[in-house]
């Protein structure tokens, strides 16, 4: 398969922490879907628009209180 047309899925860990990964692949445990997938190229501009604040959460959350 061409490499611009693997499919990716956009994922999120219990930090709220953003990654790509094979759509074919069995998500590593930790680790759940965030309902987008496309190519990498696209997965990646996904992230960028929706992870504004790379603070993991517990940072976060400590710091708003």
């Amino acid at each position: 398969m061409n490499p611009d047309e693997e499919r990716y899925r956009v994922v999120l860990n219990d930090e709220e922490q953003y990654s790509v990964w094979p759509a074919d692949r069995r998500l590593p445990a930790g680790w759940h879907e965030a309902g987008f997938t496309g190519t990498r190229p696209e997965c990646l501009a996904h992230i960028d628009e929706s992870w504004t604040d790379t603070r993991p959460r517990n940072l976060r959350l400590a710091m708003d209180t």
